[in-house]
């Protein structure tokens, strides 16, 4: 007679199932701490940057990138090249249309990319003096601009930002949203927060694809959406 093929008892696939759970919810609660992680490493960055900006202020008077005393560094000055790291001290981080805060060129001379090389010189960040802006945690860029500059709607009115704002690109929305409930008030066109909605889930290649759109009045949470966030200074 043939013989019959034991299958598993009851208790048996009780224990597979608890074992499959156990580990689709270990996946599950380590995908939320990295992406914990990222939004707080985003936050971090806001942070960091702007106490080395005070802390550059603090020691020079003066705004890096705007810094017109940066022949200090003498050395450095002719590695780098005097004319790309000189500010003119007006008070403002000049852009002159340049998309500052979403490519790396180090070679260009607007004070938007002398500010990270003079925070570098002065040692109130790391990385090598041409490496332009740094990267975030979620591949986009962290820049510096004028609130004047970005930001702009349909008629060519401001969102309010005054002086220089740090934005970073490519935080997607859910994330978006976490930074600015824990920042701010959690409205993307109000408060020390303000975001745009990116074209895709990429960084903007330049600045003109946030510029002439006007901060929405609500975060458009579909798990797609990726924004340029902006923090006042």
């Amino acid at each position: 007679m043939p013989r019959k093929q034991a299958g598993f008892t009851l208790v048996e696939i009780a224990i597979v199932l608890v074992i499959i759970g156990l580990l689709l919810g270990g996946v599950l609660k380590g995908q939320e701490l990295i992406n914990s992680a990222k939004i707080k490493n985003v936050i971090n960055d806001f942070t960091s940057t702007t106490t080395a900006i005070y802390g550059y202020q603090d020691r020079y008077k003066r705004l890096p990138g705007d810094d017109e005393g940066t022949t200090r560094w003498t050395t450095s000055n002719a590695a780098f090249g005097t004319g790309k790291i000189i500010g003119d001290h007006d008070g403002v981080i000049n852009t002159a249309g340049a998309d500052c805060v979403f490519t790396s060129n180090s070679g260009d001379t607007n004070e938007c990319y002398t500010f990270w090389v003079d925070l570098r010189q002065a040692g109130f960040i790391t990385g090598n003096l041409l490496d332009g802006p740094p990267q975030n945690a979620y591949s986009g860029v962290l820049g510096i601009m004028n609130g004047q500059d970005a930001f702009q709607s349909a008629a060519g009115a401001g969102t309010g930002f005054k002086g220089p704002i740090i934005c970073e690109s490519n935080i997607p929305d859910k994330a978006a949203i976490a930074i600015d409930n824990q920042l701010d008030d959690g409205n993307p066109s109000t408060g020390s927060i303000r975001a745009v909605l990116q074209t895709g889930a990429t960084t903007p290649a330049t600045l003109a694809q946030i510029n002439g759109v006007a901060a929405p009045a609500a975060y458009d949470e579909k798990g797609t959406n990726y924004y340029t966030i902006c923090k006042s200074l």
